[in-house]
């Protein structure tokens, strides 16, 4: 460990700092020349070495590379497989291309903020810009905590413009709810029950496909959510994955009408063991699957609900629709935020009240005129 210094033909100063890395006993040496002083040679050294013994290694990390770090020892293996992707896309298709070779200490805030702007420029909705600022945070928390940047550029950005309306929130309007299950019935059982407990549960349609009858507590009215299906996956061994999230592993309860559904379709599932014998799937033991057993196909679930919602000449959604309609629902009924945070499994309640919100709002104003017209009638009736 050390500095030293050197003075040129022309007169200009040149510090070297070599410090030893405490990890890999290894020395790492950086040097600068061009100043007019020695004390201004030596100030400007001792700042690199100050970074240096903290651990802030700036001067030849690109973002590019940190961003490929960050992703291998901090993401893969972590998360699920469409999280992988989805951060993956934001990386490799907006970031690198964007900040090309930039080194990461040469980020600042006005440059990133310009970085946001520039993707509403190019007329990506607001749900996809979040996901580009949210890896991008995450990314540079992880850099300020590795040391290897002194502060967040993330930090204070504004994300420009109002929802779209491919950002708002799609359900299915409480009133048109048993017309929907009313024609999911007549459209197959097996699609019926799928949406029904959906409905009532607001679980995601891969926590949904991935039950097991071992999730089911009828004694104490319980539905343990622990995983997801991966619709998308090659083998056995990567059908079953981990939640969205940490906290979407969760426990819920499940109202008299829907423990007795379950019941029955418990009945109905017997039967179907017993006429198809060895050729039922009883490795996978799913609440919600297919008559033999087997898991239920994306692209079934999403073609049934397609046509169902056609046949009951309702507007096309998502069947992630089904989420928000029953918490909708559950704000019609009063429950409080952090109740449907809770059952829904959101990381946290502003995640709830930023998606609800506007519901929220409206429901107040629809009860705030339900009850001035109340007190309107009794100071009137005199």
């Amino acid at each position: 460990m050390g500095i030293s210094f050197r003075k040129h033909k022309d007169k200009k100063w040149e510090y070297r700092v070599k410090v030893k890395d405490p990890i890999t006993k290894k020395y790492v040496e950086r040097s600068k020349r061009g100043f007019e002083t020695k004390p201004e040679a030596r100030l400007a050294a001792q700042d690199v070495e100050r970074n240096l013994l903290e651990g802030y290694e700036k001067l030849n990390i690109q973002l590019k590379d940190y961003l490929d770090f960050w992703l291998k020892e901090y993401k893969e293996g972590y998360v699920r497989k469409n999280t992988m992707l989805s951060l993956k896309n934001s990386v490799n298709n907006h970031i690198k291309p964007y900040f090309k070779n930039i080194y990461i200490n040469e980020i600042t805030p006005a440059l990133y903020q310009k970085f946001l702007n520039k993707l509403y420029d190019n007329k990506l909705s607001k749900n996809t810009r979040l996901r580009i600022h949210n890896a991008f945070n995450e990314a540079m928390k992880r850099a300020v905590l590795n040391k290897k940047i002194t502060f967040n550029p993330c930090e204070g950005a504004v994300i420009k413009g109002k929802n779209s309306n491919n950002d708002e929130i799609k359900f299915i309007e409480p009133s048109e709810v048993p017309m929907f299950l009313e024609h999911s019935y007549e459209y197959g059982y097996i699609y019926w029950i799928f949406f029904k407990l959906l409905l009532e549960t607001g679980m995601r349609k891969g926590e949904a496909a991935a039950l097991k009858w071992s999730d089911i507590n009828f004694k104490n009215m319980t539905i343990e959510i622990n995983k997801s299906l991966d619709f998308q996956a090659e083998t056995d061994e990567e059908l079953f994955g981990d939640t969205k999230n940490y906290n979407s592993k969760r426990v819920i309860s499940m109202s008299k009408s829907i423990a007795d559904d379950l019941r029955y379709h418990a009945t109905w599932q017997n039967r179907n063991k017993k006429l198809l014998k060895n050729k039922y799937y009883y490795k996978y033991n799913l609440v919600l699957c297919r008559k033999d057993g087997n898991y239920m196909p994306k692209s079934s679930l999403f073609n049934a609900f397609r046509r169902i919602l056609k046949q009951a000449d309702m507007n096309l959604l998502p069947i992630h629709s089904l989420r928000h309609t029953h918490a909708v629902m559950l704000l019609e009924a009063g429950a409080e935020m952090k109740y449907i945070q809770e059952r829904l499994g959101h990381g946290s309640i502003t995640i709830t009240s930023d998606i609800y919100s506007h519901i929220s709002k409206k429901m107040d104003q629809k009860n705030t005129a339900q009850f001035e017209k109340y007190i309107n009638n009794i100071l009137n009736s005199k």
